[in-house]
C-alpha cells in the first residue's frame, strides 16, 4: 500500500499547489479568473451567493463530464472541497503580498497560472479522478484530438464570455487567464512528458476498497 500512500501524497500536493496558484492570481489584483467571473455572473442572475453558485456550476460541469464517461473519483470530490480549504488557509495566513502595480500584478498572474498548471499535473497524475473542469478539459481533448491546452483555453474563454454576459467583472487578468492557462498547462504537461488523456482514473468504490485495507497493511 506504499504506492497508494504516495498517490494520496501527490493528490494533496497537487491540490495545495492548485490553491496556492489561485491565491497568487487573486493577489495579482488585475481581474477575476474566468470561472470566478462566471460564478459571479450566475450569482447576480439567480440571486444565489457566489459560493453557492460556484458549487452549482461545479455540479453541472460534473454531470456533463459523467455523461462524457469521465470517471468520478476521490480526486474529483477532493478538488471540489480541499482546494477551497487550502485557499482559505493560504489567504488567512497573509503570506502573499498584494500587487501594487500592473507590472507586479502581471508577474504574479503568470506565476500563479504556472503553479496551477503544476498542481494540475500532480493531482491528475495521482489517478484519483480529475476535478469537474479538468475532467471536462480531458474529455474534450480525448473526443476532439485537440491539444489539451487548446481545450482548456476554449473552456476558459467560454466561461469568461458567459460570465461577462451575466454581469461578472472582467479585467485584464481575466482575459489573460482565459488564453494563457491552457498554454501553461500544455507547456507543463509537455515538459513533464505527461498525457492526461492516458490516465486511467480510479473510481470512488475502488479507492474505498484500498482505504479499508490500509490499517491491516
Amino acid at each position: 500500500m506504499a504506492a497508494f500512500r504516495r498517490r494520496i501524497a501527490r493528490l494533496l500536493l497537487g491540490l495545495f499547489l492548485f490553491a496556492l496558484g489561485i491565491a497568487v492570481t487573486l493577489q495579482a489584483q488585475i481581474g477575476y479568473a474566468p470561472w470566478d467571473t462566471f460564478h459571479v455572473g450566475v450569482a447576480k442572475t439567480t440571486g444565489l451567493s457566489v459560493g453557492t453558485a460556484s458549487i452549482a456550476v461545479g455540479l453541472a460541469v460534473l454531470l456533463v463530464t459523467a455523461l462524457l464517461r469521465e470517471r468520478v473519483g476521490l480526486g474529483t470530490i477532493a478538488n471540489m472541497v480541499v482546494i477551497g480549504i487550502f485557499l482559505d488557509l493560504i489567504l488567512a495566513a497573509g503570506i502573499l503580498p498584494a500587487a501594487e502595480s500592473v507590472g507586479a500584478g502581471l508577474a504574479m498572474l503568470f506565476l500563479g497560472l504556472w503553479v496551477i498548471a503544476l498542481g494540475s499535473y500532480f493531482y491528475i497524475d495521482s489517478a484519483f479522478g480529475a476535478g469537474p473542469r479538468d475532467s471536462l478539459m480531458v474529455a474534450l481533448a480525448r473526443l476532439t484530438g485537440l491539444p489539451i491546452g487548446v481545450c482548456r483555453s476554449a473552456l476558459e474563454t467560454f466561461a469568461l464570455l458567459c460570465g461577462w454576459r451575466l454581469g461578472g467583472m472582467v479585467g485584464i487578468g481575466t482575459a489573460l487567464s482565459a488564453f494563457l492557462l491552457g498554454f501553461f498547462i500544455q507547456l507543463t504537461f509537455r515538459l513533464l512528458k505527461f498525457d492526461a488523456t492516458k490516465v486511467r482514473h480510479e473510481t470512488l468504490a475502488e479507492s474505498w476498497k484500498r482505504l479499508r485495507r490500509l490499517p491491516s497493511d
